[in-house]
Formats: structure tokens, sequence, C-alpha cells
């Protein structure tokens, strides 16, 4: 599955500080149960690229709809 495929998969996201000074994205869905733990940087690092990419589907989701193809051959009147 690529970044741009759809799913039906739901699962829950949950995000917060350990009592070991990690930050953990903690993801649980059905046969899911994923603890991801991640130092104050690379939190920060992640964090940075959520904002740029969210900012980047702003872009995508405001962006003009290219116009359709004119149909080819005489103009009809």
């Amino acid at each position: 599955m690529g970044i741009n495929k759809e799913s039906d998969v739901a699962a829950n996201l949950q995000i917060g500080p350990t009592d070991l000074g990690m930050v953990r994205i903690y993801v649980e869905g059905e046969g899911i149960d994923l603890p991801l733990d991640f130092d104050p940087d690379e939190a920060i690092e992640i964090a940075e690229e959520l904002m740029a990419a969210a900012e980047a589907a702003r872009e995508i989701g405001q962006a003009p709809k290219p116009k359709s193809p004119r149909p080819k051959g005489p103009a009809r009147r």
C-alpha cells in the first residue's frame, strides 16, 4: 500500500510523552497494536514533516481544478 492509496482500515492514534522521556506515537486498530517511541529531537522532525505535508495538502485542495479538455472536431451550433 502506498501513501496515496485509500484504505478502509480504521485505527486509533495517540501521541504523548512516556515516563522515560520519549515521545510515543501509539497506533491501535483491528489486529494492530503498534507503539512507536522517538527521542524529542526525532519527534520535532516528525512534527515538522507533518506540518509541511499539511500545508502541501492544503495547497492541493485549494488549487483550481483543471478544465476538462474541449472535444475535438468541428464546433457544433
